[in-house]
């Protein structure tokens, strides 16, 4: 939208070379204020996308890290974004909620008292970024993500990747070993509405009457998505834990709600989703199966030729 040039992509990690061809790249560690600080100024920053974050499952098993990473690195975006008078977009996550807030059609506004890290660290980031708003006039904006689905990464360590996870092993291997229940419901998107989500929160013109939105797009279980994968792959199986022995990630489920209302997202700037969970499953099919394909085309194309007497 406002051309490669005047976005400045950053990570820990060196970028591959194709993406470093795309635009400006810089290293940048969310702990480091310095550092960050020298980025702002040097490339005269006016929004800050904030998605540095360790997700719910490995944030369970790293504790002390997940508190520094989510709560610090987001504390030092806020207070740039006060002192340089910055756009801050920082996404939440349905794992802010917890096992006392509704179940279903969850409102933006509700009881919230997450039992994970994870949730913990995005509900300080929900009232601290609500508060340098209110105290400060920070333009501070974060949608609560459900599951985002896409074809283009590996799972990330979230406990909705099960949904990710399922159409690869559907593809290579026809059956898939679930950590949660059949029957676990939890709301998901594909990532090109939650791109187009984001966009339109993010570049929404006039103050938001809140700062914190739900945004989803469809709820399902994992049975109810196996079923819709048999559809194309008749023979694709499924399994599940032992009930008497459950995954740690299906206490984090089960925390979590089971569909959202993001009604006043889309009162309030537009939100509309375009993939429900068919036009979703066919999609990652597509995608997956092209991967595999390509992947059987390069292995062929470096073999070498058979020698023959």
């Amino acid at each position: 939208m406002y051309g490669n040039e005047n976005i400045v992509a950053s990570d820990v990690r060196k970028a591959p070379e194709g993406f470093m061809a795309n635009g400006p790249f810089v290293y940048a560690d969310v702990m480091n204020y310095p550092m960050l600080e020298r980025i702002v100024v040097d490339w005269r920053i006016d929004w800050i996308v904030h998605y540095s974050a360790l997700l719910s499952a490995v944030a369970e098993k790293n504790p002390a890290l997940a508190l520094s990473v989510n709560m610090t690195g987001f504390q030092n975006v806020l207070e740039l974004a006060k002192i340089h008078r910055l756009r801050l977009y920082s996404p939440s996550t349905i794992g802010a909620f917890g096992p006392s807030t509704p179940k279903d059609d969850t409102p933006d506004l509700t009881i919230m008292r997450p039992n994970t890290i994870y949730g913990i660290t995005k509900l300080h980031m929900e009232l601290l970024g609500e508060y340098y708003r209110e105290k400060f006039g920070v333009d501070f904006r974060s949608a609560r993500y459900p599951g985002v689905l896409s074809a283009d990464t590996p799972p990330g360590g979230g406990t909705t990747d099960y949904a990710v996870d399922i159409f690869h092993h559907a593809v290579r291997h026809g059956r898939y070993d679930c950590f949660l229940s059949k029957d676990t419901r939890l709301p998901m998107m594909y990532l090109s509405d939650c791109i187009k989500g984001t966009v339109d929160h993010l570049t929404h013109p006039t103050p938001l009457p809140q700062s914190v939105y739900n945004i989803a797009a469809v709820s399902f279980t994992p049975e109810e998505l196996a079923s819709e994968i048999r559809k194309h792959l008749p023979h694709f199986t499924i399994s599940y834990p032992d009930p008497a022995r459950p995954d740690f990630r299906q206490a984090i489920a089960d925390s979590w709600p089971a569909s959202l209302d993001d009604s006043m997202a889309r009162r309030d700037f537009g939100w509309r989703e375009e993939f429900g969970l068919e036009k979703m499953v066919k999609v990652m099919l597509a995608k997956i199966q092209a991967q595999v394909d390509s992947e059987k085309k390069n292995m062929v194309s470096n073999t070498p030729a058979a020698m023959t007497a």
